[in-house]
């Protein structure tokens, strides 16, 4: 079983990262008492394959002696458990900016202490963990975006890249847009199967309704333009960060043009190596 502990300063990103790791499969716990980290550890082994990498938030709420910290820990090797630190540090400016922002106070300010000398405190009070740690990022300039590579990076490793997941859901407008869509196309201007009255009680899935919808002229030409713009696009959103991105196709009940247009869809980015699925929301209703 791996841990890893993710430490560091208020406000330089400490959730951010966790929710990274999260997206990565690691199951996460924010601020867990150190007290209770190995029972922890032996309720995950004891479930066998199900929580196989977890990372614990730590920080200075939890207010404990940090050398009680390193004998739990250290005794997770005597579990069969290895764990590595993950230190999150930003210069005082920019955490003092991030607290201005929020609105939110910082847990070792008090009464004649601002926010600037409780992050001077903390540094120091915190210092035996960062000295310990295995990794240590600085998010002083970082967008998330490049906090999310970085841990990627630092976890993971340059050989091993997490594909971009997309979604392609198939709607009808009359039921309403996806609320979870990234990107919607409208194919209501498509020639509609539900007046040819043969086709009527089928759906996109059905080989004649498909063949109706995909080989007009003008579905042909739209989808060669939609590819190019995916093909453009998915690399890109992939670079930024995005874990997952959902692309919505309506028309007007969901059965037919969107379903044979989504299907079509999805086929292709497969092609293209990304993982991808094809949900038809709305073609039973």
């Amino acid at each position: 079983m791996e841990f890893i502990i993710i430490s560091g300063l208020s406000g330089a990103g400490k959730s951010r990262a966790a929710d990274v790791l999260e997206d990565l499969d690691y199951y996460c716990v924010d601020n867990m008492p150190i007290a209770l980290i190995p029972k922890f550890a032996q309720i995950c082994l004891a479930a066998g394959e199900r929580y196989e990498k977890v990372a614990l938030v730590t920080d200075i709420r939890e207010r404990a002696n940090f050398e009680e910290l390193f004998e739990v820990l250290d005794g997770l090797w005597s579990l069969g458990c290895d764990y590595r630190i993950l230190f999150i540090e930003a210069d005082t400016a920019s955490i003092v900016k991030r607290y201005k922002e929020t609105r939110r106070p910082h847990p070792l300010a008090g009464s004649g202490i601002s926010v600037e000398e409780a992050i001077e405190n903390e540094k120091k009070l915190l210092t035996p963990v960062r000295e310990r740690a295995d990794y240590v990022i600085n998010t002083g300039n970082f967008t998330l975006s490049m906090l999310q590579r970085e841990v990627f990076r630092l976890i993971v490793g340059d050989d091993c890249k997490r594909k971009l997941v997309v979604n392609v859901i198939s709607f009808g407008y009359k039921h309403g847009i996806p609320l979870e869509s990234d990107l919607v196309f409208d194919v209501r201007f498509l020639p509609n199967p539900f007046y040819v009255a043969e086709l009527r009680e089928l759906n996109g899935l059905d080989e004649p309704v498909s063949r109706f919808v995909l080989q007009n002229g003008v579905t042909r030409e739209f989808l060669d333009m939609l590819r190019e713009m995916l093909k453009f696009l998915l690399p890109l959103y992939e670079e930024e960060g995005k874990m997952s991105l959902t692309v919505s196709i309506g028309c007007t009940g969901g059965h037919h043009r969107s379903v044979a247009i989504a299907r079509e869809l999805t086929n292709y980015i497969e092609r293209l190596d990304y993982p991808a699925q094809n949900i038809n929301r709305d073609i039973m209703k």
